[in-house]
């Protein structure tokens, strides 16, 4: 199995170490921690702006191969997954990449309109309650 950083590199995505590494899974985790206290979900766009890059489709594929690494290393600690916070400016809804992945799990229905909003916005305010909960 390759790490993040072979796969962005494999990719042709850089930089993959750095201030401005899509890669950087604690850069990353920070700001959607920030974002939790906060009460915000953040755009695919507004995150990688945070990283200094323009939205890309492969930049955003990037990124959120970096959700999933974040979101399994919180689930082992028994953390609510943070990548339910990244959305589409469109619809405020997270990608499909989410919506087919384990985070999504326990929702059978659509991707999209109301029962896929009212999904979403249950579990960004367990992220929300649990982050404003804790000092670290």
């Amino acid at each position: 199995m390759e790490t993040l950083s072979e796969w962005l590199e494999a990719e042709g995505i850089v930089p993959t170490e750095g201030p401005g590494s899509i890669a950087d899974v604690v850069r990353v985790r920070a700001i959607l921690i920030a974002a939790a206290r906060a009460g915000e979900a953040v755009s695919y766009s507004q995150l990688l702006g945070e990283l200094g890059h323009r939205f890309t489709r492969p930049k955003m594929r990037a990124v959120c191969k970096t959700l999933d690494a974040i979101d399994e290393a919180g689930a082992a600690a028994g953390e609510p997954g943070l990548a339910v916070l990244v959305v589409r400016e469109s619809d405020r809804l997270p990608g499909q990449g989410w919506w087919v992945g384990s985070a999504a799990r326990g929702h059978p229905g659509a991707w999209t309109g109301p029962e896929a909003a009212a999904f979403v916005r249950a579990l960004q305010q367990h992220v929300f309650d649990y982050w404003r909960g804790r000092q670290d």
